[in-house]
């Protein structure tokens, strides 16, 4: 592994402050490395999937914090258990499909075998072939089980930790962030399908771009087009006080033309020339009953939660290197939907994603600034809109957010 104890020169940052945020923290090897064993590693809780995803005993789904594989299992008591999907003796997969039951997991490799809970329960040849070769007498098995996670969940959405001395989930939210999943998980989950996106740029773009609500009527032209999120409308910006977490949120404004900010900005997406050949797109229940159309909430490091209308998305962002990012969408709704809602979530979930009507050019855009990374050593970006503090505001023309991303971050990396 490469040395990651020279990372404070390698990718220094210019004063005390969360405005001025150096390009290299995108591109830095070093920093890489230090963010999967400080941050993915350490004391965070980091998404695995949803409690209906392994409903039965010895349901399993494998997954990720930071890029380093685990296993989730509902062991044989019905308790959700987690660990390293990497077999102790040779360091091979040890799961290899997505979802799967399993009474135990063997390793094709040397056949070692795992219970529910990461035990090791049986080495092939451990005695040797006729009375020669196998283990030493002193092998035992009890010290060669897998990597534990600390498992926590929260109406159905399953987090998991390496650090044993990770904070509580509730306390790690705060109680505005555990209010807002609640407000979008109220009742039993059904999972409506999958996605993967790859994207080639660094995590930390991605996840920067979803807490920033100040783009999306400028970038995304469907948004302003067809007034699903204008900044002139109500909404505002909720920062917990570690800054990592944030919930962006607007309700529909049903008011026809533009506004005057708008107007006198010209921007492309600003326009009454477009319309929808299937206005029921844009249709929805008011199923929360808050009015509330519009909601991107965060959890640090990397989950995104989604309501746009009625379309319902957990995204987990996946790091798989310093300039490659994996983001896995689940589209869910509730057990108790009826066939109308049901299909109004799936036609809906065109909405988001990388060919969908309005977040395809999310990834475009942060390949763009990867791309443009090199010559940039010593450079930083301007995060200014909004102030310069992290704190919650009802002005969603804003990065504080983004700040209390980086609030969070140079906490946890110690830079």
């Amino acid at each position: 592994m490469s040395d990651t104890s020279s990372y404070k020169a390698t990718a220094f940052w210019p004063n005390d402050g969360l405005t001025d945020v150096p390009y290299n923290l995108y591109d830095d090897e070093a920093i890489y490395l230090r963010e999967r064993e400080r941050l993915f590693m350490g004391p965070t809780w980091n998404v695995l999937g949803l409690e209906c995803e392994v409903p039965n005993p010895g349901d399993y789904k494998t997954s990720f914090i930071g890029d380093v594989p685990v296993v989730l299992v509902r062991a044989k008591d019905g308790t959700l258990r987690g660990f390293e999907n990497r077999c102790a003796h040779r360091g091979a997969l040890l799961c290899l499909e997505r979802f799967g039951n399993a009474r135990a997991f063997t390793c094709v490799y040397h056949a070692w075998s795992y219970d529910h809970d990461g035990n090791l329960t049986g080495v092939a040849f451990q005695n040797g072939v006729k009375g020669e070769g196998g283990m030493p007498d002193d092998f035992r098995r009890e010290d060669h089980g897998l990597r534990r996670l600390q498992i926590a969940s929260l109406s159905g959405l399953v987090f998991g930790s390496f650090d044993p001395a990770v904070p509580p989930l509730a306390d790690y939210l705060g109680p505005d962030i555990v209010g807002r999943i609640r407000r979008v998980l109220p009742k039993p989950l059904k999972v409506l399908g999958y996605y993967t996106q790859t994207m080639r740029n660094n995590w930390k773009l991605y996840f920067e771009n979803v807490k920033d609500p100040y783009h999306a009527s400028i970038l995304h032209l469907f948004f302003t087009t067809f007034r699903l999120n204008r900044l002139s409308q109500k909404g505002g910006i909720i920062v917990d006080d570690s800054g990592g977490h944030h919930v962006s949120y607007s309700k529909l404004d049903e008011k026809p033309g533009g506004d005057g900010d708008y107007n006198s900005a010209e921007l492309r997406a600003d326009t009454d020339e477009f319309g929808l050949k299937a206005p029921a797109l844009l249709g929805g229940r008011d199923e929360f009953d808050d009015g509330i159309t519009l909601q991107i909430l965060t959890v640090f490091p990397g989950l995104v939660l989604q309501q746009v209308r009625n379309s319902l998305v957990v995204r987990q962002i996946v790091p798989r290197g310093v300039d490659r990012t994996d983001v896995v969408w689940t589209n869910y709704g509730f057990a108790d939907d009826d066939e109308e809602l049901a299909d109004l979530r799936l036609l809906q979930a065109n909405f988001i994603g990388p060919a969908g009507y309005i977040s395809m050019e999310d990834g475009a855009v942060v390949a763009m600034i990867q791309r443009a990374l090199p010559g940039t050593k010593g450079d930083t970006s301007v995060v200014k809109m909004g102030g310069d503090g992290t704190a919650s505001q009802e002005s969603r023309a804003t990065e504080t957010s983004i700040r209390g991303f980086w609030k969070a971050y140079r906490k946890i990396m110690d830079i």
